[in-house]
């Protein structure tokens, strides 16, 4: 009998600033004890970056828009993936030295074990990026 996996961790948020902190702490705080340690600093910054890209570049104002977003662990990685309803497909960007922003795809490229933008079947794109851990702690 095969192996049955873990329900994915999910959630929604609205497209507001608020919401940054809200999804970071749910996603650090649904992580298992043993793996907290491990995981939860690198984890809790691809979602603030993550997070904050969505509502920065893929919601439109004057909609009521949400992000949504996925945990699950599998072959060894805890894997995120946030979505939001816009259709651009974010990219690396080589932001000058003295750039205030651009600089959250090198945070996602230099955390993340492996990292991927997909479009979704019906509306909108998802980021996911993955962190590899021990088993056993």
């Amino acid at each position: 009998m095969p192996e049955i996996p873990l329900v994915p961790a999910h959630w929604r948020f609205p497209a507001q600033p608020a919401s940054v902190r809200r999804a970071r702490h749910a996603v650090a705080e649904s992580l298992p004890d043993v793996l907290r340690p491990q995981l939860r600093d690198d984890l809790s910054l691809l979602t603030s970056e993550l997070v904050t890209n969505a509502i920065r570049h893929g919601v439109r104002r004057e909609d009521e828009d949400l992000i949504e977003l996925v945990l699950w662990p599998a072959d060894g990685h805890y894997w995120l993936a946030v979505s939001d309803p816009g259709t651009g497909k974010p990219e690396l960007a080589h932001p000058d030295w003295d750039s205030e922003s651009g600089r959250g795809l090198i945070l996602v490229e230099s955390l993340a074990t492996a990292w991927t933008v997909r479009p979704r079947p019906m509306r909108g794109t998802s980021v996911i990026a993955g962190l590899s851990f021990r088993q056993g702690g």
